[in-house]
């Protein structure tokens, strides 16, 4: 499935929306998901909390309720995900999203769930917080939020519930950001950061190890070739820009 998702981004943003997801399962295309949590940032600080238990219609698997705590009895009187998700999509507007390890997995439940239960698609465009840790803390041997969190001395208590992942993962972006913006000076700390068409200005490719694509403005990565290494975006295949190193 090709999925027209918003673009992935890399910056430091000053106002965003950080979310979360509780699903029964792995598979966007056969699970559902059963909590939806946000924090509205603006100018760096937490102005407004969303979060909602989602009604799956299905028995939640024990192996799902082993990792969330989330149980049927817990979810009986919950709204159904069309529900949810209209009121997510009017909390989260037309913001930049922030999540971990959501380009890969959340990013698909909202946009399939959308899809199957609104038939409307999510064009927000989004930053990953796994992808910035990996860049930023390299020295980590893992990646998890929980990782991240530890390595910053940020509280892990009650993780595995969305609005708790949130909070978790809000704190750990700021430190991110700071530790971004020491790499890559040129980066324009007003505003919402780079903006989704423009280059990054200033930044030498092979030091930054990425960047925007002038195309489409999701991300350019440096990866290896039969014929060597050449940078490629993201986006692929909605977008097959290419460009030698």
């Amino acid at each position: 499935m090709t999925r027209q998702k918003g673009k992935r981004l890399m910056l430091y943003a000053k106002d965003y929306v950080v979310f979360d997801l509780e699903t029964t399962g792995l598979s966007p295309t056969e699970d559902e998901i059963i909590e939806i949590s946000g924090l509205r940032v603006r100018e760096h600080e937490v102005v407004e909390e969303f979060s909602t238990l989602v009604n799956p219609g299905m028995p939640i698997p024990y192996a799902a309720s082993q990792v969330n705590g989330i149980t049927d009895s817990m979810v009986r009187g919950a709204p159904d995900i069309g529900t949810a998700l209209t009121n997510f999509f009017e909390f989260i507007d037309k913001d930049l999203l922030v999540g971990h390890n959501i380009h890969t997995f959340d990013t698909n439940f909202i946009y399939d769930s959308a899809m199957r239960h609104l038939g409307r698609g999510v064009e927000n465009d989004y930053i990953d917080t796994l992808y910035m840790a990996k860049s930023c803390l390299p020295e980590l041997r893992h990646h998890k939020l929980t990782d991240v969190a530890d390595h910053f001395e940020i509280a892990t208590e009650g993780a595995h519930r969305a609005l708790n992942d949130c909070r978790m993962n809000q704190l750990c972006y700021e430190r991110l950001g700071e530790l971004w913006m020491k790499k890559h000076p040129a980066q324009m700390s007003g505003g919402k950061g780079i903006g989704a068409n423009q280059n990054v200005a200033g930044i030498n490719p092979q030091e930054a190890g990425e960047m925007n694509c002038p195309r489409c403005g999701g991300m350019l990565m440096l990866r290896k070739g039969k014929f060597g290494e050449f940078w490629g975006c993201m986006s692929f295949p909605l977008c097959r820009y290419t460009r030698n190193k």
